[in-house]
């Protein structure tokens, strides 16, 4: 008897212990091209993981029982860099949000969402889980007009020039390179970085941006290496090209 040849839809699994609410949404994604598969708890979630790992996981914040949302963000994120992690929060708190996108979630968002709104987060969000890998310790990486080395913890500009680099300019791009199309807080890079270089106020990590890019911007003014993210932080974002 002959295998049954594997679905290539994408698979998105939803986690939400509301059964009408995980229903419509499974019957939802699955009308639209995905296939989808819903479960109620965090136990039931890593099962399912283990035996059928997902391109994405829409994880609701609040659930029953020991486990939340956040915890499990961090074991899907230990798992797999590349699997997409939408975080879906009760209220549109920014503490939520900022905590969500820290435990390893790409994006976020906030009940009672569209399901319009909803999908277009799915796109993109695996538009770029299947894009860039992340940088590993001994390569050069494209950054705007500039090619970061890793290893030599130097940057040149792509026609072979050196560009100075300061060490806390220097381990933010290395953030960014290990974390490509991930919204990173300011203050996790505050505090991952602040024992390279310490400023010891609010706005140390936008100004160290506002210099690095215009180290690798074309145009500073307009940014698109190193992108805000509204109410997160910022994003580094490779060239297509």
């Amino acid at each position: 008897m002959a295998a049954r040849p594997k679905d290539p839809r994408p698979h998105v699994i939803v986690v939400e212990d509301e059964q009408f609410q995980r229903e419509t949404l499974v019957d939802f994604l699955d009308d639209r091209g995905y296939r989808a598969t819903g479960v109620d708890s965090g136990s039931a979630l890593r099962k399912l993981v283990e035996k059928d790992p997902p391109a994405l996981v829409l994880l609701d914040l609040r659930l029953p029982g020991g486990e939340d949302g956040f915890s499990l963000a961090r074991y899907l994120r230990e798992r797999s860099r590349r699997m997409g992690i939408i975080m879906v929060t009760a209220s549109d708190d920014t503490v939520d949000q900022v905590v969500g996108l820290e435990t390893g979630a790409d994006d976020y968002i906030a009940k009672p969402y569209e399901a319009r709104a909803l999908l277009a987060r799915i796109k993109a969000v695996l538009r770029r889980a299947g894009g860039a890998e992340a940088a590993t310790p001994g390569e050069r990486v494209r950054m705007g007009k500039c090619l970061l080395d890793l290893a030599g913890r130097r940057m040149t500009a792509l026609s072979g020039e050196d560009v100075p680099l300061r060490a806390g300019e220097f381990e933010l791009l290395k953030l960014f390179a290990e974390n490509p199309n991930r919204p990173l807080t300011r203050d996790w890079l505050l505090e991952t970085t602040s024992h390279r270089e310490m400023e010891a106020f609010d706005r140390a990590i936008d100004i160290r941006i506002l210099r690095i890019r215009r180290k690798i911007e074309t145009d500073p003014a307009r940014p698109t290496s190193i992108r805000t993210v509204r109410g997160a932080g910022y994003m580094f974002v490779p060239p297509e090209d």
